[in-house]
């Protein structure tokens, strides 16, 4: 009892008491309230549990882990409860998911046959273990969802089933720079993020995400700018007016498997690009003469840059380099690469100065094609002049192989310190360096030209991280200028080696010997033709090393050069030099492997080797047969008086 009531009446007091229950009453009801709802809802879970094997710790940290029991299975008056409960209706809460899913190829009822699951917990995971989106351990997180598609799409018998016709996709989509971006945490592409979640429709749907004509515009959703950009260029522009032959995103990307650009993989590498990505349209007749667009890649795929990139070269010029990527635009365009007014700034990106002087001109020029004049006939004379001359030389040294077979001449024996000398010192000199400086300079400049041979693999190995190839080449015509130098300061500075040149020159005596042999081989005359030392053979191949050698020299230094060729002169300059630059060189090798080899190899009269360019000296057939008699010239004939009768 207060102490302020002490001595008070005794009802004052009652009244008191009464009104201090009403108050405390008041204050415990809430409380009391929440405490009997507390009870009812924990004991009803534990009647559910006590028959339903569910974790109910692990079902409250779900995204409905809020929810009571009885709000998904409807029907439950009682606990425990008599009969089957209604079926799940997800569409209680997520109806709009519902619809859409219903209206979708994932909708069908042999997907749930399938499955063996209600559509919804085939992707989501069993209803009671649920986790939000967010989470990590969440069936559709985007760590998880492909692995959680996979479980049909990377199944044969489903798609067997089903007429799914990509059965590896996850195989695909895990080697992907968007896989690789997903597991390092980042925000990049995942299944729904092109597909779509509940409303997934076949690719041939025009409602769907990935439908041809829709690819960009899905792809945009994170590559705006780009999208962007391909929806101005000429590709895009026809894509929207629903030509399927345009390509899109995934014609040149890929599908699942995309990769960075600079992955040996990717379709868009420099080395891919041209052959694969661009040249599937741009070198396929059938598209280049339904839309009248030329047909560019054989004269791309035949220029340096083209065989470059076959070689593997990772820095040099390909497509997307000049005509650009998302933004490329027809050559009529101003704002294009390849307009003519932007040739200049676009060949000066990787050579600077290019067109300062003259029009860049035409970039794609093929040799086949009369238009370009020049080229087309130097390629035509070449042709011509490599069938005459190295069919003339077979035909020659087929003729000299027989007469010798028919006719063996005896090789007499002479030790090497009492033979001739053919090959001074300096000569032999100028020999090797001129002989290793061609062999690599063939090898690797055929590798340039033919980089699927088998005996151009080892050098191209390294193409992709060094230009090897071109290194050495280049240090191979260093050493060949060297011996051409080395070999004038030696006729500069030694008599004897002048002396020997100047019998080079051819005379008519020339044809006078080329004549007599003529008539040894088909058995007109019954003896080896005099010939001097050094005859016919040695002087077509002497003047022909002169003549090579320069013109080598002169267009490969206009291609070393070609950030000077293209300031100083027109493109056509660096076309006619590459045109002659190859076919001198075919004209160059053949004649080594047939001329030049028959008669220090293959001629019986020297068999195996003439090996002066060892020792120096001749080999004794050699010396049998160049007998250093002059050939004599023919007399004019003499007209005989008739002589007076009488």
């Amino acid at each position: 009892m207060l102490p302020f009531f002490r001595g008070a009446p005794r009802g004052l007091r009652h009244f008191a008491v009464g009104c201090a229950l009403v108050w405390a009453a008041s204050l415990t009801t809430p409380a009391l309230a929440q405490n009997t709802q507390n009870t009812q809802t924990s004991a009803q879970a534990p009647a559910c549990a006590d028959c339903h094997d569910v974790d109910l710790a692990a079902f409250a940290k779900t995204v409905h882990g809020s929810l009571s029991c009885t709000d998904c299975h409807s029907g439950v008056k009682a606990v425990p409860h008599t009969g089957e409960p209604k079926n799940v209706d997800c569409a209680t809460c997520h109806e709009d998911a519902v619809n859409s899913l219903k209206t979708s190829v994932h909708g069908q009822p042999v997907f749930t046959e399938i499955s063996g699951k209600p559509p919804c917990q085939t992707c989501h995971g069993p209803v009671h273990k649920l986790m939000g989106r967010d989470d990590p351990a969440s069936a559709i997180h985007p760590g998880n969802i492909a692995t959680t598609c996979a479980q049909c799409h990377a199944s044969p018998k489903i798609a067997e089933r089903t007429g799914v016709h990509l059965i590896q996709p996850l195989a695909a989509y895990q080697a992907s720079v968007h896989a690789r971006g997903v597991a390092a945490g980042k925000k990049a592409a995942e299944c729904s993020s092109c597909h779509g979640s509940h409303d997934i429709q076949p690719a041939s749907n025009p409602a769907s995400r990935v439908n041809h004509q829709k690819i960009p515009e899905t792809c945009g959703t994170c590559h705006a700018d780009i999208a962007k950009a391909f929806a101005e260029s000429v590709h895009g522009k026809a894509a929207a007016r629903g030509l399927r032959d345009a390509p899109v995103c995934t014609d040149c990307h890929g599908e699942h498997r995309i990769l960075a650009p600079n992955e040996a993989g990717s379709p868009v590498s420099a080395s891919n690009l041209p052959k694969l990505t661009c040249g599937r349209c741009h070198g396929d007749l059938r598209v280049t003469g339904k839309f009248g667009m030329p047909a560019n890649v054989a004269s791309f795929n035949d220029s340096y840059h083209g065989l470059a990139v076959r070689a593997g070269n990772q820095t040099v010029a390909n497509c997307a380099s000049c005509h650009g990527v998302h933004d490329i635009l027809p050559s009529s365009d101003p704002r294009s690469h390849v307009n003519k007014a932007n040739l200049a700034k676009t060949c000066g990106t990787c050579h600077p100065g290019a067109g300062a002087s003259f029009a860049i001109g035409p970039v794609h020029v093929s040799t086949t094609q009369p238009k370009n004049a020049a080229i087309f006939w130097i390629r035509r004379i070449y042709l011509w002049l490599i069938w005459l001359t190295i069919g003339g030389m077979v035909l020659h040294n087929l003729l000299d192989l027989r007469r010798k077979i028919i006719t063996p001449i005896a090789r007499p024996l002479v030790p090497v310190a009492q033979r001739r000398e053919r090959m001074s010192k300096g000569f032999r000199i100028a020999h090797v360096l001129m002989m290793v400086s061609f062999i690599v300079l063939a090898w690797t400049g055929f590798a340039l030209k033919y980089p699927d041979g088998w005996w151009a693999a080892p050098l191209l190995a390294w193409e992709e991280k060094v230009a090897l190839r071109g290194l050495i080449h280049r240090t191979a015509a260093v050493v060949m200028l060297a011996s051409m130098a080395f070999h004038a300061v030696h006729l500069v500075i030694d008599a004897r080696a002048r002396a020997c040149i100047r019998k080079m020159i051819p005379n008519l005596g020339d044809v006078h010997e080329f004549r007599e042999r003529l008539r040894w081989f088909f058995g007109l005359r019954p003896d080896l033709p005099p010939s001097p030392a050094l005859g016919y053979p040695e002087k077509a191949e002497y003047l022909a090393l002169i003549w090579g050698s320069l013109v080598m020299a002169a267009t490969g230094f206009i291609l070393w050069f070609e950030n000077t060729t293209l300031r100083w002169l027109p493109k056509s300059a660096a076309d006619i030099a590459t045109t002659i630059h190859f076919y001198e060189a075919v004209l160059a090798s053949l004649a080594i492997l047939v001329w030049h080899f028959y008669f220090v190899i293959f001629d019986p009269l020297v068999y195996p080797m003439d090996t002066a360019w060892l020792t120096g000296r001749e080999v004794p057939g050699r010396t049998l047969e160049r007998t250093e008699a002059t050939v004599p010239l023919p007399k004019p004939a003499v007209k005989e008086e008739p002589k007076a009768e009488g």
